[in-house]
Formats: structure tokens, C-alpha cells, sequence
């Protein structure tokens, strides 16, 4: 380092001390940053006949993929009891899926598929748009994809729950859920959602809520309603961060809001929920329809078989999908659906997973 300082300048000596600190204290003028931006393509239409899927993706071309969502278009008559989402999903290219060997299957994920499904009716209103959350940070700059998943549900008006946790060591900053095969029109994801991988939480079976700190896991459950099918399977997925992050540096942030309803048949409900300044950015979020109290009691599935997700998406305060690439969402939607037939105690319920860089805190 070549310096020049005037002898008895002020100035000279605030540059000096200045270098002198940059050099004792490496990593002193070093940022953390961590920005999020939403990609999607627009709707992909179908499925456009009974027990069919149909499959889109969203493309983070500079970023790795921390979570992602879907939205499904339904239309306005009794067609719409027939679809609902069947996968939301992170990709290494946007068409393989991560459906294989349990374990970390992936790593630096930049895609995000979504899966609709159609049941005994479909219609020609039916769409499916993937969103991805693309994150750019100059700390998390690996991801690796942790993938679980259990044979079921097989039965009528049962359901499935499988639970992906991250390594020790590293950090949760999304997930998804997943169930095939779309020929058995009634099955269907019915809930995505952070948890922990501890007994408070049974392991998985109660999903975090609002105002916790730090999951460590992502919880998939799988819904059937009258239909059977022996091959059935439910997956679930955490995006997790790489070993070699100071986790003293991160913190990430939990905010949950369950609604009533739907319990009317063919109705909707929705239900948003969001990250303040304080809390960094939306990362990831997650959605259910359940029996309720899913952050007290394990996690229940409604009375009938019919109810379903339409969506789990990155918005604004009001619930509408987040708009085309660059847009920056603080907030995560949850859409749900009754299906066919009345569905008395159903609930709605919305995560939205926060990520902080600036702050972190002791684990």
C-alpha cells in the first residue's frame, strides 16, 4: 500500500486510521447481501381432460432458486371443483424432477416446475403459472435440494406426510411438495409448509409458526379423496444452503395466518400473509388447507375428500400473483378450493419464510 499523508492534516490521519482498520480487521467494509427477484413465463393451459396433469416451469437465469409457487386459472363454473395443484417443486433444468433416492439430490437448483392436475372434470379455463424465487447473495452462494418421500395416501379421504430436513449446519430458505400420478384425479398436495425437525414439533407434524426462528425442515403432505391407487407417493423438499455459510450471519423468519373456510361447495377461499423490513426478504412461503390449529396440534387433513390448493404464490398485500420478472414480493398468498362437496371445519392457512443477512443472531 502506497499512501501519501500531509503531516498534521486531519484528513490524513481519518484516511490512515481508516487503511489501518480495513487491514486489521479483514471483511470489516464486507456487505451481506441478499435480494430476491420473481420470474414467470405466464400460464401454461390445461389440463385439458379428466385424471391428466400438465407441467410449466419457471427459469432463474442468474440466481439459484430458494422456493417457488403455483397459481391455478379454474374458470367460474362447476368445471372448476375438478382442478387443483399437483406439484411445486425445484428443478436442475426444469424439466427433471428430483424423484429418485432420498437425500441430498441436488445442488445449486435454478428452476422451478409446477404441477396442475385435473380430476373427474377439466375445462378448457384450466392453467397452470409456475413462479420462481430467484436469490441472489453474496454469502449463500450454494444450495443443495434435501428430498423425502413415502408411498401413499392410498385410501379414501386419507392422507400422507413426509418431512425433508436440511444437514446439520446449514440453513432452510424454501421447499415444495409433490404427489403422482395424475391419474388418480383425487390426490393431490394439500399442504407445503416449514417445520423442525425436534419434538416440540413432532417432528415435522406441526408446522412452524408465526414468529419462529430457524426451521430446519419442510413438510409435504399428500390428500386423497374417494380414489385409491397403490402407486401413489408424496414428496417433500428443502432448499437448503451450503455447510460453508456462518450461520452467526443468517436468521430466517417464520409468519403464519390461518383463515376459515372453505366449507361451502365449490368455493374458494384465500389467505395472505408477509415479511416486514425487519425480517429481510421473502425467500419462500408455503400453504395448506387443513382441519386447522396446524401449529398446536399435529397437522390434520379436512373432513371430505374434495378440498384442495389452487395456489401458493409470492403476491402483494392483497393477494394478487406477483408480476413479471424483477418484481420483489414481501408477502405469500395460499388459495384454496372445496371441491364438489361441502367441507364443514376446513382452514386456510399461508406461510411466508423471511431471510435476514444483515442482522443474523446466535443459533
Amino acid at each position: 500500500m502506497s499512501m501519501q499523508l500531509r503531516r498534521g492534516s486531519a484528513t490524513g490521519k481519518a484516511l490512515f486510521l481508516a487503511a489501518l482498520l480495513t487491514v486489521a480487521v479483514p471483511g470489516a467494509a464486507y456487505a451481506r447481501t441478499a435480494d430476491v427477484t420473481v420470474v414467470t413465463p405466464g400460464p401454461t393451459m390445461g389440463p385439458p381432460t379428466p385424471f391428466t396433469g400438465v407441467t410449466s416451469h419457471a427459469d432463474c437465469p442468474d440466481g439459484l432458486v430458494s422456493g417457488g409457487g403455483a397459481d391455478q386459472a379454474i374458470g367460474s363454473d362447476e368445471m372448476s371443483n375438478g382442478n387443483h395443484v399437483m406439484g411445486m417443486a425445484p428443478s436442475a433444468d426444469g424439466a427433471t424432477e428430483y424423484t429418485d433416492t432420498p437425500g441430498i439430490v441436488g445442488t445449486d437448483a435454478s428452476h422451478w416446475m409446477a404441477f396442475g392436475g385435473s380430476g373427474s372434470r377439466s375445462s378448457d379455463a384450466f392453467s397452470t403459472t409456475p413462479y420462481a424465487i430467484c436469490l441472489h447473495s453474496n454469502l449463500i452462494r450454494h444450495t443443495q435440494v434435501v428430498m423425502n418421500k413415502a408411498q401413499g395416501p392410498t385410501s379414501g379421504l386419507s392422507s400422507r406426510l413426509v418431512t425433508a430436513t436440511c444437514p446439520a449446519g446449514t440453513v432452510l430458505i424454501g421447499g415444495g411438495a409433490r404427489t403422482t400420478p395424475a391419474s388418480v384425479g383425487s390426490l393431490k398436495p394439500i399442504a407445503s409448509f416449514p417445520t423442525f425437525a425436534d419434538a416440540e414439533h413432532h417432528f415435522g407434524s406441526i408446522a412452524a409458526g408465526d414468529g419462529e426462528h430457524d426451521p430446519d425442515s419442510w413438510t409435504a403432505v399428500g390428500g386423497i379423496g374417494g380414489g385409491r391407487g397403490a402407486d401413489n407417493m408424496t414428496y417433500a423438499y428443502a432448499i437448503c444452503g451450503t455447510d460453508d455459510i456462518v450461520l452467526k450471519h443468517v436468521s430466517t423468519t417464520v409468519h403464519f395466518t390461518e383463515v376459515i373456510g372453505p366449507d361451502t361447495a365449490s368455493t374458494g377461499q384465500t389467505a395472505t400473509t408477509g415479511c416486514s423490513r425487519e425480517d429481510g426478504q421473502l425467500v419462500s412461503g408455503g400453504a395448506a388447507i387443513s382441519g386447522g390449529n396446524v401449529t398446536t396440534t399435529d397437522f390434520s387433513k379436512a373432513t371430505s375428500g374434495g378440498p384442495h390448493l389452487n395456489g401458493s404464490f409470492p403476491s402483494d398485500a392483497a393477494g394478487t400473483p406477483a408480476g413479471g420478472v424483477g418484481a420483489d414480493p414481501s408477502y405469500w398468498t395460499a388459495a384454496t378450493h372445496s371441491g364438489g362437496s361441502p367441507s364443514q371445519g376446513s382452514y386456510s392457512d399461508v406461510w411466508a419464510l423471511c431471510l435476514d443477512v444483515r442482522h443474523g443472531h446466535k443459533r
